[in-house]
């Protein structure tokens, strides 16, 4: 299987994100600069399918490592200070590297760690689940307070991504699921061919060479994107496309409930169910409805609080004057972004929660 390039222009510097099979353990020709140390930080399961293959693949001396619990309750300021701390006492420099070696939990909190710690040291992603394939690019880093998800945060571009395809094989059914809602809405705010070809795809019987061609398309898109707006001050948004009730239902119901893809699944059918009633368009929700059920998507918003989601949806950090902003579809591929007033957004809460219980 070949391997993919795609350059990423930041504000910064540009940054290679490399797609192949097996290339991990290539990591040290990626590791471009004579770097004082290497500091890995990954979780206990990850560790135990391939630490030791970037290990060996690294020629430096000083190479330490952090091995974490998994899950998205570790992405918070108790374990992004233990990072801080055990990189204090392993030495380590203006001139040492990090490698987040994980999913999008570890890239975004030793991405985080490595913006902060003296000021900005330099981090390689090497994400290990399809997920990851978002959150990797485009330099956001972040950790959740309890009030909300990556309220925490910077903008920091990585030296470079490493997308080894192999070590997807591992990954549960629930862990493709929440991978592959992320490229579904990069495919929405793509276009409506590429949307339709995604409609085809069964997450049950996914080939490799179909998998690393939906992950090129996905960091294309955001790519793309990332690149004309850096600082999401205007098109970047579109991104976050399904994440507002997405990011709302993952708060409220407590991190780990559910798969941030599958949060972001509701989100995405809420984002059609809004857009139709606001914009008057017309979208195939029941076809995404449909995709995302026969792929088992769980699609059921288990909470009678309407007040207090709202309230955590009014934590996202698009809102404005406190009103929540949502990024809505005029078409497939045509995303827009419009504020909704607190009665008008309990009014679609309510029809979009009734609507999902009798599909």
């Amino acid at each position: 299987m070949k391997v993919d390039e795609i350059v990423v222009n930041s504000s910064s510097h540009s940054y290679r994100i490399m797609i192949g099979n097996g290339i991990r353990s290539q990591i040290s020709t990626f590791v471009t600069k004579a770097y004082s140390s290497i500091f890995i930080v990954t979780d206990e399961h990850i560790a135990d399918l391939y630490l030791s293959d970037i290990q060996s693949g690294l020629t430096h001396e000083y190479v330490y490592t952090s091995i974490l619990p998994a899950g998205e309750k570790t992405k918070c300021i108790e374990y992004y200070y233990q990072l801080q701390t055990e990189a204090i006492k392993y030495g380590l420099d203006r001139n040492s590297l990090i490698i987040a070696l994980g999913g999008g939990v570890i890239g975004d909190l030793a991405g985080f760690v490595a913006s902060t710690f003296m000021r900005g040291i330099d981090y390689i992603q090497v994400p290990t689940t399809i997920l990851a394939h978002d959150s990797s690019v485009g330099g956001k880093v972040a950790i959740n307070h309890r009030l909300g998800k990556n309220l925490i945060g910077s903008f920091y571009p990585p030296q470079a991504v490493i997308y080894d395809v192999e070590t997807l094989q591992s990954l549960s059914e629930q862990e493709i699921r929440s991978g592959y809602a992320e490229l579904i809405k990069e495919a929405l705010i793509s276009d409506e061919l590429t949307f339709r070809a995604m409609l085809k795809t069964d997450l049950t019987s996914l080939s490799a060479e179909e998998l690393q061609e939906h992950l090129r398309m996905g960091i294309k898109v955001k790519a793309s994107i990332v690149e004309a707006d850096e600082k999401e001050s205007g098109i970047r948004k579109f991104l976050n496309l399904g994440h507002t009730l997405g990011h709302a239902l993952e708060a409220e119901l407590g991190y780990g409930s559910l798969t941030h893809g599958e949060a972001v699944a509701i989100g995405l059918l809420f984002s059609f169910h809004i857009s139709e009633s606001i914009l008057s368009t017309h979208l195939p929700y029941d076809q995404l409805h449909e995709w995302f059920k026969k792929n088992n998507f769980p699609l059921i918003i288990q909470t009678e609080d309407i007040q207090s989601l709202m309230m955590k949806m009014k934590k996202d950090k698009k809102n404005v004057s406190k009103m929540i902003q949502m990024v809505l579809l005029q078409d497939i591929g045509e995303p827009t972004l419009r504020t909704v007033t607190d009665k008008d957004m309990e009014r679609h809460l309510n029809s979009f929660i009734g609507k999902l219980v009798t599909k």
